[in-house]
């Protein structure tokens, strides 16, 4: 109980850490870049390609093996219609369609010595690639 005398060595030592506790608790659960949730950070691998177009932006990244899309909308808000496409020469392409408010992806395929070619789609406009990364 909090008496209004002045505290001990201990007591300061122990108010001190406390108090450090409670702060680095705090920047834990709200550190900084936590209201801002970057693309690149949605694909592994270093930024290899961006195509703008007028609605948003087509982001590539590559790792070693992997190649990763993301379309990204140039004004984030109401739900439009939003797509990623990205394709390995001679596979499947991997697909994310939706009504979505900021982005379509991420979306990822092995390309490991192939190409790929990648579409992505905000509202109507789009931008795409012919074969790269080769």
């Amino acid at each position: 109980m909090f008496d209004g005398t002045k505290r001990t060595g201990a007591g300061r030592l122990l108010a001190h850490l406390l108090t450090m506790v409670l702060a680095v608790g705090a920047l834990t659960l709200a550190g900084p870049g936590v209201a801002t949730a970057d693309a690149a950070s949605l694909c592994a691998g270093r930024p290899a390609k961006t195509i703008a177009f007028a609605t948003g932006e087509l982001r590539l990244h590559k790792s070693r093996q992997y190649v990763c899309a993301v379309t990204v909308a140039k004004n984030p808000g109401a739900r439009r219609q939003m797509s990623v496409s990205l394709q390995p020469r001679g596979g499947r392409p991997a697909v994310d369609s939706g009504r979505f408010t900021r982005q379509a992806g991420p979306v990822t395929v092995h390309a490991l010595n192939r190409c790929v070619r990648a579409t992505g789609t905000v509202a109507g406009r789009s931008g795409s690639t012919g074969w790269i990364l080769c």
